[in-house]
């Protein structure tokens, strides 16, 4: 049997777990580039029985999948996987695993953190402007005393909200199911959408891309934000509409964005947004730690062992 491992940028998966079993029956074949079409991918993975997905870097609809007649599972790494249809896999027999993800939601708290923190004090240009034999190019914006706005109060957000607490930010917070009790339990004031853009002086996202999620961020809600406000992004691009977000920041309208995600992954070389110096850019670390990769891929070994076996685990329905 054949086994594609994709999107493993970095060359790490063969290196984070012992493949010594599954090698006896398989023949592991590692993508380390993204594959970008539907009709590539088609090609490129026709003869595989297992495909290993890389969380969402590279989606799997019903329209690749019909044409992978070879296809007996996919693995998943993450709990679960938006860019992967599962109920196309039920119908063509095709079974799916997943792996743990314990730590990703303390990871992507982090990414956050440093995100605002980048952006609030301009860590990318200060770095550049030292390592050109310059000194001190701007000053920084202080967060305490400052508005923290939550779009999304899940686990997530009301993490975020937290540590926003403890650098003496007051929080608010609005998402389409947040009440008044669970917003005071953590901390924060529930406002209307258009409040929490005007207020805020940092807005951070932390929603589920869905379809009443998709470009729920666009020109409106940009307009309504301060001059000197911060832009946050570690859930998924295509919240944002993308167009209003370059055309807000090519026009300065805000301070600054900070951007862990993207409509398209990777981003494309020389996108709008490369351009820009007033937005800090992350290619997707939120869940890329050293730790939550390892667990992904040791996760997934014991995944292939058990199938082999004929007793699979992790059994995503």
């Amino acid at each position: 049997m054949r086994l594609a491992i994709l999107d493993d940028y970095q060359n790490l998966a063969l290196s984070f777990a012992d493949w010594t079993k599954v090698k006896e029956k398989m023949d592991i074949t590692v993508f380390t580039q993204n594959i970008a079409s539907v009709d590539e991918a088609a090609k490129t993975l026709e003869p595989f029985d297992v495909i290993i997905m890389m969380r969402e870097r590279m989606p799997i609809r019903r329209d690749l999948i019909e044409r992978l007649p070879n296809l007996k599972m996919i693995l998943t790494t993450g709990a679960q996987n938006r860019g992967l249809d599962v109920e196309a896999c039920h119908a063509r027999g095709v079974l799916v695993t997943h792996t743990s993800n314990i730590l990703a939601q303390a990871t992507t708290l982090e990414l956050t953190w440093a995100l605002i923190l980048a952006a609030a004090r301009n860590l990318p240009h200060e770095d550049r402007i030292i390592r050109e034999g310059g000194w001190q190019d701007t000053l920084g914006m202080r967060l305490v005393n400052r508005t923290l706005g939550l779009c999304g109060f899940g686990k997530l957000g009301t993490a975020v909200a937290k540590i926003g607490q403890g650098f003496g930010m007051k929080t608010i917070a609005w998402s389409q199911n947040l009440t008044p009790e669970k917003a005071a339990a953590g901390g924060a004031e529930l406002v209307s959408k258009d409040e929490l853009f005007a207020r805020s002086d940092v807005l951070s996202v932390h929603l589920v891309l869905s379809e009443r999620t998709t470009n729920l961020v666009g020109a409106k809600e940009f307009a309504l934000m301060k001059s000197d406000a911060i832009f946050v992004n570690t859930s998924r691009g295509p919240i944002v509409d993308e167009a209003a977000l370059i055309d807000t920041m090519q026009r300065r309208a805000i301070r600054r964005a900070a951007l862990d995600v993207f409509n398209i992954e990777p981003l494309p070389k020389g996108h709008a947004l490369t351009k820009l110096d007033n937005v800090v850019l992350s290619p997707h670390l939120g869940y890329a730690s050293e730790d939550n990769v390892r667990q992904y891929f040791v996760d997934a070994v014991e995944n292939l062992e058990a199938w082999l076996a004929g007793k699979p685990i992790r059994v995503l329905s």
